[in-house]
């Protein structure tokens, strides 16, 4: 009975918020013609607007980001063509990002080089993982297994620490920097405020979301080394 539920709340810290981040997000995304701009040229509206004329706006398969070397505020194609509440308010909130960049904000700064640490721990991570079958069968001992399986979910899991470390530079984005410009710039439609902050939660939460999913690749990759 503890066991379900014990493996219940993992499963819910796990999924819960990647489910909440999707469904904000799905909810706001229509009307799609909710707006008369879409979400790239809002993008690109803001950045002239504030001067920042080094950063691009460019549509992404990858999922909304802003990438600090190529200073590019990437959108989804959702919400690069789309007119949404959803659309124009993830925009905003990787304006917010290039904004940080601009004036060198600090935590920004800080969360761009543990954001990299992490990417190489999750390679190493992958690694050490597929290295254990081979270093067991070569120590023929099953404790060797043991450690690298805990060294690599530390590697791996260290994104989803970066991601906790890092989430108020998350919530500058959305609220210190892309709530006042959508609000004292009149961008959003009477009523929409409360429903902009839902989804600028949402995107702040959505690399965290990420990153806690990511902690289910360890099983993956446990059940592909059983076959």
């Amino acid at each position: 009975m503890y066991l379900i539920i014990v493996v219940g709340l993992l499963l819910l810290v796990l999924y819960g918020p990647g489910w909440w981040v999707r469904r904000v997000m799905a909810r706001y995304a229509e009307p799609a013609d909710r707006y008369p701009g879409s979400g790239g040229e809002l993008a690109r509206h803001l950045l002239k607007r504030l001067k920042i004329n080094d950063v691009i706006v460019e549509e992404t398969s990858r999922g909304d980001h802003y990438d600090p070397d190529a200073r590019a505020v990437r959108l989804s194609p959702d919400n690069y063509h789309g007119r949404s509440l959803t659309a124009i308010t993830v925009a905003a909130h990787e304006v917010g990002h290039a904004i940080q960049h601009a004036i060198g904000y600090p935590p920004f700064q800080l969360r761009d080089r543990l954001v990299r640490m992490a990417l190489i721990g999750q390679k190493v991570g992958a690694f050490l993982l597929l290295a254990i079958p081979v270093i067991i069968l070569l120590t023929r001992h099953p404790g060797s297994g043991l450690l690298l399986f805990l060294g690599s979910f530390l590697t791996m899991g260290l994104a989803t620490l970066v991601h906790f470390v890092t989430l108020p530079t998350e919530f500058d984005a959305s609220f210190n920097r892309a709530m006042p410009i959508l609000e004292q710039g009149g961008y959003l439609k009477e009523g929409d405020c409360h429903h902009a902050r839902r989804i600028l939660t949402a995107a702040a939460m959505t690399y965290l979301a990420q990153s806690l999913m990511s902690l289910l690749n360890i099983w993956s990759w446990l059940r592909m080394l059983r076959r």
